[in-house]
């Protein structure tokens, strides 16, 4: 495949969709066909793929991150015409913002790419093990999923994250990403491949799943048997769509309605610093504030603080009649208020008069994602870190830490939001399943 950066970007499209089957404007049977022959060549790539060393991985990941500098323009091409198609669509600041690629974004995913080549490789690693009485010797050691298909919008950056953490896992990756990055995603997928067959991997190790609309990405929900294991990335809806559809298993991930708690003995302070950085520090992600909560004790000190400091940051605040009384500019919050994941400078208020008030508040509305309680209070503190059922707790600190970088895991391939398999930052260890080695001596039963 030509890595050259002349071609128009529908020739990119062209190119890439001929890799997986060039079915763009075809029937729904030969859309299915398509996808399911791209999932029949990761099936075979995977295999290969379980049986690399580290050594051999982490050149395929050196080599990535090489050609994503050496094609920068190319790639960033690409992506204009994306973002020029969104901005005549009238897409949201907030949406660009996350679709925009430039050389310097460019060079920050090569280096995340780097990172991932530098984490320990959990494959192989022994989970536990020991000698039974009867002198069987046992392992259960970590091995890849097989297949993992990653279904998720408008965020080209998650077209590489994927990739390279599948790539050190072992793990074949069938890519799906929204019409709104086609061609972003379509350029990439072309250095990515090109720089794994570069290295002596196989090429169908990173795929385009071919097609395009809902079709395509039903056919790849309905691939059991050739996909092990399916993540959607992106808002609730999406996420809604594949978990009911699909006949794959699914690791849910990623919507956020998350809360802080300021508790009637938290540093009031520390508590608007923390409300801030959570709320504004980037809205548009899964790990940013949605509600915030006041206890009564601290309302009458703390709110006139915070909401002028919000308002000063452009935030709405939608607030019940306890935090409207403080300030005139607070919009009255509806019941589905208390739901939204805004993803904007927008926040929904309440007062409430205890912990356990506010405990039962995010039992009712969280998404089991993050929660955050800030308080003094060692009683308070346990009580919300042991009662409060959601993916990530946090005490005295932001909502914002919740992210598989922050947690020194290197890049992540989303946040899980389910209890079975890995529920968190989902990083290297999470696209790994274990299997038992039983080693016997003539043993029989």
């Amino acid at each position: 495949m030509s890595t050259s950066p002349e071609g128009s970007t529908a020739d990119r499209i062209a190119a890439s969709a001929a890799h997986s089957g060039g079915v763009a404007n075809s029937s729904s049977d030969d859309v299915a066909e398509a996808v399911r022959a791209c999932a029949r060549r990761a099936k075979e790539a995977a295999v290969q793929l379980a049986t690399l060393t580290r050594r051999q991985k982490d050149a395929a990941l050196h080599a990535i991150a090489d050609a994503l500098v050496a094609q920068t323009e190319r790639i960033v091409a690409a992506n204009a015409a994306d973002v020029s198609r969104a901005e005549r669509s009238g897409a949201t600041a907030a949406y660009l913002d996350r679709l925009r690629l430039d050389a310097n974004r460019v060079a920050a995913i090569a280096a995340d790419v780097r990172k991932v080549a530098a984490l320990p490789d959990p494959v192989g690693e022994i989970v536990r093990g020991g000698v039974l009485a009867n002198g069987l010797e046992l392992r259960q050691v970590r091995v890849p999923l097989g297949v993992v298909g990653i279904i998720y919008e408008g965020r080209p950056n998650v077209t590489v994250d994927a990739a390279s953490l599948c790539v050190k896992s072992g793990n074949a990756v069938l890519l799906r990403g929204s019409s709104s990055a086609e061609a972003s995603n379509a350029a990439l997928v072309e250095v990515l491949r090109d720089a794994v067959a570069a290295s002596g991997l196989p090429a169908d190790a990173v795929q385009l799943v071919p097609g395009a609309g809902h079709d395509a990405a039903k056919h790849l929900m309905r691939a059991r048997g050739l996909v092990d294991v399916l993540i959607p990335r992106g808002g609730a809806g999406l996420i809604r769509s594949v978990v009911e559809e699909s006949t794959v298993p699914v690791i849910e991930t990623g919507v956020g309605n998350c809360h802080v708690y300021v508790d009637a003995d938290a540093d009031l302070d520390q508590a608007l610093a923390i409300l801030l950085n959570a709320k504004t520090s980037r809205p548009s992600v899964c790990n940013a504030a949605e509600t915030l909560l006041v206890h009564a004790a601290v309302a009458e000190t703390f709110l006139p603080r915070a909401l002028a400091a919000l308002r000063d940051a452009g935030v709405t605040v939608h607030g019940d009649a306890r935090v409207a009384a403080f300030d005139p500019t607070v919009v009255p919050a509806t019941e589905e208020d208390w739901d939204r994941e805004y993803l904007s400078l927008d926040i929904a208020a309440a007062v409430v008069d205890s912990l356990d008030d506010a405990i039962a508040h995010i039992r009712r509305h969280g998404t089991g994602h993050s929660e955050a309680i800030v308080t003094r209070s060692q009683t308070a503190a346990r009580r919300f870190a042991a009662e409060v059922d959601a993916a990530a707790v946090l005490i005295n600190a932001s909502t914002r830490f919740v992210d598989g970088g922050e947690f020194g895991f290197g890049a992540e391939i989303g946040i899980s939001t389910q209890k079975l398999h890995a529920r968190g930052p989902m990083a290297l260890p999470e696209l790994t399943s274990t299997k038992w080695i039983v080693v016997g001596d003539g043993h029989v039963r």
